[in-house]
């Protein structure tokens, strides 16, 4: 019987060539998540040595902290509302791209590019003229007729809506995996529906929709994920303070103002595992539903 030998020259350079990113992933990956869960139970400042509390940050967090109420309830209704938004329009988009024409991919392309450069600072700072007193929605306005000097940014009823519309304005990613899907559905079945008198929008609720669910449960969970994640454009737009009277204050804010500004490294670390908790929460249940509205052809459902 042979025995296996774990360090002949073969298997050392398949270790040498493995060790980059083993080494990367024990370092930058796992040692700060088992850290920042020790540092959750801890009063941790960065200049002195941690203090083991308990849940004491879980306690503040849930009981004593208004501020951390108001950035999950701003966060949520960031995500409710963004998401969909994003995925509808993206969907809508990939419908009309999905066309044998003369210049489609040119089309694509320019559809795509906000997703490119739609989560950088440089994006951010032009959202905040866009939207500003003196801005180009106030302009665009004001040659409709409608004379506006509010600024969208600063007033507190509207703030959040244009990170909302920043967020749909970087769509291009799910439009490009819902245009795949779409690729994916056989002409023949809207052949046969054509035949059987079905209209575009029996079509689309028969044949589209069923046929792209699990894309869409796909893109749902990455851009749910996404979206619990967004903090440059909430950073810039605000100016690191979550206003106006916090309605700009999302989590991922929220989080990063507690440890870098008022260094509570253990309580972020106990706010961004709660956050870990909820998006696998929400993932679960996705995942969960989805057999209720997700079509999966190969099963025969």
């Amino acid at each position: 019987m042979m025995k296996l030998k774990l360090l002949d020259n073969n298997h050392l350079v398949g270790y040498a060539f493995a060790s980059p990113f083993v080494l990367g992933f024990l370092i930058f990956t796992l040692y700060p998540i088992l850290s920042s869960f020790y540092y959750s139970f801890t009063d941790y400042n960065l200049f002195e040595a941690p203090r083991w509390i308990g849940l004491d940050n879980f306690e503040k967090m849930f009981l004593a902290d208004d501020k951390y109420w108001k950035s999950v309830q701003v966060t949520l209704t960031y995500v409710c509302a963004s998401v969909p938004f994003r995925l509808a329009f993206a969907l809508a988009v990939a419908l009309l791209l999905n066309k044998a024409i003369a210049g489609i991919g040119l089309y694509r392309s320019a559809y795509y590019l906000p997703s490119l450069i739609g989560g950088s600072v440089a994006v951010a700072i032009m959202w905040t003229q866009v939207f500003g007193d003196k801005g180009l929605l106030n302009s665009a306005l004001g040659l409709a007729g409608i004379h506006s000097d509010t600024s969208w940014i600063g007033n507190p009823s509207t703030a959040l809506w244009t990170l909302i519309a920043l967020s749909v304005w970087q769509f291009g990613s799910s439009m490009l995996i819902f245009l795949a899907g779409l690729k994916n559905i056989p002409v023949s079945y809207y052949e046969a529906a054509n035949v059987d008198g079905a209209g575009a929008v029996r079509r689309f609720f028969r044949i589209t929709l069923p046929l792209l669910s699990p894309i869409i449960l796909f893109n749902l969970i990455m851009q749910t994920i996404s979206a619990f994640m967004t903090f440059t454009p909430a950073y810039i737009i605000s100016r690191g303070e979550g206003g106006p009277l916090d309605n700009t204050l999302l989590y991922s804010l929220y989080l990063y103002r507690r440890a870098f500004q008022f260094y509570e490294m253990g309580y972020a670390s106990a706010m961004a595992w709660v956050m870990l908790l909820l998006v696998g929460l929400i993932a679960l249940v996705l995942f969960q539903t989805s057999k209720y509205w997700v079509h999966y052809e190969a099963k025969g459902e």
